[in-house]
């Protein structure tokens, strides 16, 4: 899972070079299309048992994963990898909000914690010059897309038990690839010339997508949600790391903005210790 978050924090600068000569929308969809392609031909056998609710569950996490990993892309046009990946991390403590909001659930304390500890680092990471309270079509479309994430986790979390993880995988894949090409003449993006960037690109992530997402359903098997989110942690710093070595140069109150947001994406995960006379009764 620690390798997981290496390989994670590395797209952010793949697809920020990518974004030079593709649209989004065209390489979103060839990336999750070759990711569910690729998947699909070790577990075709598998799909002989498709059901409806995997078939439609799939498709809106997928559609989920198409307007996440979109706005994400769109984002990378005009923002740093680094920018991208820490304000991508916001969608651990707005999980909980969303699940206020859509299943009544209130958020622990722990949560809140999280989520001010987070906005208040987005505050110092976003904007032309960190600290200021403006932010970028760039960072807004991030930011959007953070919550697009965190959507498709809760839909991931409403549907884990009841269907196959192999075919609601591929159906997702497949289905955001379809979105995001789709979404190509209603936002007027046109399929870009061809250029061997976009497509190793394209195909690499892919590869890497479905090798991620089977690894997740191995791994978290045998770690709990809330070690595994602590892990994956580590996404955004990796995303910082890559950057940084790619030429990104963030303000020192943009540093701190970004350790901030990973600080709230593990005290969102946290859980105190109930006193041993509860833990007895």
């Amino acid at each position: 899972m620690i390798v997981i978050t290496v390989f994670w924090g590395s797209t952010f600068l793949i697809v920020h070079l990518a974004m030079k000569h593709s649209g989004p929308a065209f390489f979103v969809g060839i990336r999750f299309i070759a990711a569910g392609l690729m998947t699909l031909l070790f577990f075709h056998r598998a799909m002989r048992g498709l059901t409806a609710k995997e078939l439609w569950g799939g498709t809106a996490i997928g559609l989920m994963l198409c307007l996440g990993y979109g706005l994400q892309t769109h984002g990378l046009q005009t923002i740093t990898s680094s920018q991208s990946a820490f304000i991508t991390a916001l969608y651990v403590p707005i999980v909980p909000l969303l699940q206020w909001a859509v299943l009544g659930r209130p958020p622990r304390l722990m949560s809140w914690v999280g989520v001010g500890l987070a906005f208040t680092g987005l505050i110092l990471l976003a904007g032309p010059e960190a600290g200021s309270l403006s932010m970028s079509p760039g960072e807004i479309a991030t930011v959007i897309s953070a919550v697009a994430i965190a959507g498709e986790i809760i839909l991931i979390g409403r549907f884990a038990n009841e269907v196959d993880s192999r075919r609601i995988t591929i159906v997702q894949l497949l289905s955001c690839g379809v979105f995001s090409l789709l979404a190509m003449p209603l936002i007027g993006e046109s399929v870009p010339e061809f250029s061997w960037v976009w497509l190793i690109a394209a195909l690499g992530l892919g590869l890497a997508s479905a090798v991620i997402q089977l690894t997740m359903n191995w791994a978290q098997k045998v770690v709990s949600p809330t070690r595994a989110t602590v892990i994956y942690a580590g996404e955004p710093v990796w995303g910082g790391v890559f950057g940084r070595l790619a030429g990104d140069r963030l303000p020192a109150l943009a540093l701190v903005g970004a350790a901030l947001i990973v600080a709230g994406v593990i005290a969102s995960e946290l859980q105190p210790k109930k006193p041993m006379k509860e833990e007895r009764e």
